[in-house]
């Protein structure tokens, strides 16, 4: 039997934007087990929720990711209306959609172009990233900020889009599916991306089921779930789109994935520019008085997938419970299925086609005393402490 080498990329590593450990087992060039740890970067987002009113809540949970920052507010936003039975405008539901559409297009871009540069093809890399500016420009436009762009609240958004804008968003867009024409040429057509890509990390149909994969990284291989179809909310139900997907599960069906998906989501956002001009400028929010006593689960269909918001409410003005869990959670894991097999080269390529973000994955494994040292608990009985919690808050609303 031969010796296994144990190979550590991370905590911080060039190919990570932030800390994570994977430890790769390998047999000479073969990845034969991979482990990961978590960890590194908590920052008691779901604690610091609850000292929060509901409206800070929502500059608080843009901040979880920087490139994905309008998923958490969606999710919170579906979450909080739903325990107060509040219906937005139409209005809003269009902006809501533009937002998170537009957010979508400049993560996919991001993400192309970090896999380029990963392959060593660092034309995709500059490319991507300047057929990316213009989407933070109209961001810029819009919200006033290239990145957290604080437009939701619960009964609607912060900032109508104005009839004047809709001419130059729509010119953007025309822009955008040109160049991503030109992009996915690129990479659909290039013989070496085909090489690097084709057969390598391949996560089947049942893997992902195992694994409760979610957003691009369960649609390539032939999943087709998306919580904006199947839990549809905001303009989603009012616009016609369809979920993309492929069937290999590779590499190269991820990129597929994501590349076709920034059709759709112009498409989307196009339909919503028309939705605008329908309605009533200024109607882009309703009257919230407070928040009763309940409990519910908001979704959304962050660009990676999947996230969730479970919040409980006392009837007070700040959450008591707020749980989150955003896709890569569950999408890293399936490094486990990937990986295994692969050449330590493509194992690095593996971990990033599910493009994790390892900040909204960050759990507490154990709590010290920052003074002595002393270990105070560790991860289970964190999570026994948050469900007895869980349980006495349901008690008083009840």
């Amino acid at each position: 039997m031969s010796r296994k080498t144990l190979i550590p990329i991370g905590p911080y590593h060039p190919l990570q934007e932030e800390p994570e450990l994977f430890k790769l087992y390998c047999d000479g060039e073969i990845v034969r087990d991979i482990k990961w740890e978590t960890g590194y970067n908590h920052r008691g987002i779901e604690k610091l929720s609850e000292s929060k009113t509901y409206d800070q809540v929502f500059f608080l949970v843009e901040r979880i990711c920087g490139i994905c920052s309008t998923s958490h507010p969606f999710a919170f936003a579906n979450a909080v209306e739903e325990i107060a039975g509040i219906e937005i405008t139409d209005r809003a539901k269009y902006i809501r959609s533009i937002i998170g559409e537009l957010e979508r297009i400049h993560s996919h871009l991001l993400w192309v172009g970090l896999a380029g540069h990963f392959l060593g093809y660092n034309t995709v890399f500059m490319w991507a990233w300047k057929y990316r500016e213009p989407v933070l420009d109209l961001f810029e436009m819009i919200t006033g900020n290239r990145n957290s762009y604080a437009m939701f609240k619960v009964g609607g958004v912060r900032r109508d889009i104005e009839n004047s804008k809709i001419e130059s968003i729509r010119k953007v867009m025309s822009d955008v599916k040109k160049k991503t024409d030109l992009l996915a040429g690129a990479v659909m057509d290039d013989p070496v991306i085909h090489a690097r890509t084709k057969g390598v990390g391949i996560l089947t149909k049942q893997d992902v089921m195992d694994f409760a994969a979610v957003g691009p990284t369960a649609r390539a291989s032939g999943v087709a779930i998306d919580v904006r179809k199947d839990d549809p909310y905001a303009a989603y139900p009012l616009v016609n789109w369809k979920v993309i997907t492929a069937t290999e599960g590779d590499v190269f069906a991820k990129a597929q994935v994501r590349l076709l998906e920034m059709y759709e989501s112009i498409s989307i956002i196009e339909q919503c520019l028309e939705g605008l001009k329908k309605e009533k400028e200024g109607e882009i929010n309703v009257k919230v008085k407070e928040i009763p006593a309940g409990m519910a689960t908001g979704r959304a269909e962050a660009p990676r997938g999947e996230v969730f918001h479970f919040v409980v409410s006392d009837g007070s003005n700040s959450p008591a419970r707020h749980k989150i869990r955003a896709p890569s959670y569950v999408n890293i894991a399936t490094f486990r299925k990937s990986c295994i097999g692969q050449t330590i080269a493509d194992a690095t390529i593996t971990l990033a086609a599910v493009d994790p973000c390892y900040c909204c994955t960050e759990r507490l494994a154990t709590a010290y005393d920052f003074d002595s040292g002393e270990k105070i608990m560790n991860a289970r009985e964190l999570i026994n402490m948050s469900v007895e919690k869980t349980a006495e808050i349901r008690k008083t609303i009840r």
